[in-house]
């Protein structure tokens, strides 16, 4: 996924960073994305859930409020209303790239600021909201203890997401002032809110209240057990792939969940999830999978590992090779299993080193049908010449086992 790094003019003059993720395939629309508000464009949900629409066709902008991040600016001078601003220039900074945002996207604070903000620009058909507020006031209680300070002196240094934090005066009395009723009743795009019924930061009843303002068309998703910050890589992969399916609906594009496809005769192996080991493959245009590694070794077992794809390739090119010969010879082979175990684990081989010869298929052919034990027994030396057992043969020592 190519990241272009870029920056923009926030509200008071400031440079706001950004990045853009882009489609290796063709660019089939552009959505801007709205961080939370203990949050950075560069957190792990951003990151993840950028790269997926990014993975689907889907140009995804997202970048740092100001004074937030890498972007200049000092936060305690921000309010609601200067955050939806810069949104707001941030989808000019796109339209004058010729990529105007046609879907919003927002976390948390970042959800009820693209709500605000949705009807300002022209360009946007849909908005998509996580774990957002009803309420902007809500997040005040990030740092309910310290607004008797910031009463008192206009200013106080917070704690947020692990980092200190100068809030003004104009920010809480803004966000406590700012209601989305309105707004979200006067929308005028397709809306889908995604909640998590366990979050502990924003809770449920937020979506609810966001779902019933809303006119149709609207949809609401929950996001199960996922918390506020969706912080699981599997929860981020849940809302992106639901939020690529409800799109394409209503940006008129015909994005399919996986990336586009590859030239016929390559297969193409795209990392999908730096933070872990999750990856897009393509053979040529038509296919898609994912590979990924265990749990236990750092991966979120959401496909096969490299090792479990070498052992299909085996145990297809067997079955296939079977096949093929028993139809030529037109004996009544009714159906084929190979069932392919393999002694070694992918990450544990990349760390240790150890010599690929050390590597042992072992494989089982099962086969149904009115066959006699002459057949049977042609049929398992015939697993033998399949082209993938050859090219493995040379590096790898296959057991072949016919199952009674």
């Amino acid at each position: 996924m190519p990241t272009e790094r870029l920056t923009f003019t926030g509200h008071d003059g400031s440079d706001l960073a950004a990045r853009l993720d882009l489609p290796e395939g063709p660019h089939l629309a552009t959505a801007l994305f709205a961080h939370c508000f203990t949050c950075s464009k560069d957190n792990h949900a951003a990151r993840r859930i950028s790269a997926r629409l990014a993975g689907a066709g889907i140009a995804v902008l997202r970048f740092d409020f100001t004074g937030l991040g890498h972007s200049g600016g000092e936060f305690e001078n921000t309010t609601f209303t200067t955050n939806t601003d810069d949104l707001v220039l941030a989808a000019q900074a796109l339209e004058a790239r010729g990529m105007a945002p046609a879907l919003l996207i927002g976390h948390s604070l970042g959800g009820a600021a693209v709500l605000a903000t949705a009807r300002q620009i022209d360009s946007v058909r849909a908005v998509a909201t996580i774990g957002a507020p009803f309420d902007p006031g809500h997040v005040l209680h990030n740092f309910s203890g310290a607004l008797t300070e910031i009463d008192e002196s206009g200013v106080a240094e917070v704690n947020l997401g692990g980092r200190p934090i100068r809030i003004g005066k104009d920010f809480v009395e803004n966000v406590k002032a700012e209601t989305l009723q309105t707004e979200i009743a006067q929308l005028h795009r397709a809306l889908l809110v995604l909640h998590a019924p366990r979050d502990a930061v924003v809770g449920i009843e937020n979506a609810g209240k966001i779902f019933s303002a809303a006119k149709h068309p609207k949809s609401f998703v929950t996001l199960d057990e996922a918390d506020h910050l969706i912080t699981r890589a599997e929860d981020a992969e849940y809302a992106a792939q639901v939020i690529v399916a409800w799109a394409a609906r209503y940006l008129d594009i015909k994005a399919p969940a996986p990336p586009p496809g590859a030239p016929e005769g390559i297969v193409r192996v795209t990392e999908a999830d730096p933070a872990g080991f999750l990856q897009d493959v393509n053979a040529g245009p038509r296919h898609h999978t994912l590979a990924d590694e265990p749990a236990a070794y750092g991966g979120t077992d959401r496909g096969m590992s490299p090792y479990g794809f070498l052992s299909a390739g085996l145990g297809a090119c067997t079955s296939m090779t079977i096949r093929m010969y028993a139809r030529r010879k037109g004996w009544p082979l009714a159906q084929v299993r190979v069932e392919v175990s393999h002694d070694k684990v992918h990450a544990q081989d990349a760390k240790t080193g150890q010599d690929a010869r050390a590597d042992t298929f072992r494989r089982t052919v099962f086969l149904d049908g009115e066959l006699s034990d002459d057949q049977r027994a042609r049929l398992l030396e015939i697993a033998d010449k399949c082209p993938v057992h050859r090219t493995l043969e040379a590096s790898a020592r296959i057991e072949t086992t016919l199952a009674d």
